[in-house]
């Protein structure tokens, strides 16, 4: 593969990591209210999910979703009904009482961070947008050939390797507001926010048109 074409497709996926998303959102609510570790998990379910994407549309199983109406639907609403659940469940939990010298999770660690893990892979796993990116931008960048396959996994390594930093990143900086993340004030605003705009998220995927 030409150089330019690597670099082309890196800037065109850093674009995507960097832009406003629900992933974003993600870390943020995750981190003050669960802890570094469980933001970690968020990222590794990022990546198990955009592997899932690009294992998908190497093999040619995603173009169902953009030539099938009625596939493209239901995975859209699947995708756009778990962003609003996950909004609700935030608003909710921002209305009850939290006791801020109480530790926030009453869980086991393992528990939460599977939890996290989830969270993370179902936002991504559950979002036609990433097979759309993938399916738009694999004609354009991968060599027809018998190393088509490898190079198309190749791009999404890179893709990932950008999310994993990007968020990573996130998760140290909202770590370091863990002192913040003690006040109920504080989380209930983050509960808050989240609600909102996950909400707002899902409602914008049910629009999504096929492409």
């Amino acid at each position: 593969m030409d150089p330019i074409q690597i670099i082309s497709f890196t800037l065109v996926a850093l674009l995507l990591v960097v832009s406003p998303g629900p992933n974003g959102m993600l870390i943020a609510k995750t981190v003050p209210l669960a802890g570094r570790a469980a933001g970690f998990a968020n990222v590794a379910g990022f990546l198990v999910a955009f592997y899932l994407h690009g294992t998908l549309s190497i093999l040619g199983i995603s173009v169902i979703l953009t030539k099938s109406a009625e596939a493209f639907f239901v995975f859209k609403m699947l995708g756009a009904l778990y962003l609003i659940w996950i909004g609700l469940k935030a608003l909710i939990s921002a209305f009850t009482k939290v006791e801020a010298a109480k530790p926030l999770l009453r869980s086991s660690p393992k528990r939460t961070l599977n939890g996290a893990f989830f969270e993370g892979f179902l936002t991504n796993a559950l979002n036609p947008k990433v097979s759309m990116f993938y399916l738009a931008a694999f004609p354009q960048f991968i060599p027809a050939g018998e190393s088509a396959i490898a190079y198309g996994f190749m791009l999404v390594s890179i893709h990932a390797v950008m999310n994993m930093l990007w968020f990573a990143a996130m998760v140290i900086i909202f770590a370091r507001l863990s002192a913040a993340a003690k006040h109920a004030f504080f989380q209930n605003a983050i509960k808050l926010l989240t609600g909102i705009i996950f909400i707002g998220f899902g409602g914008k995927l049910l629009t999504l048109e096929r492409q």
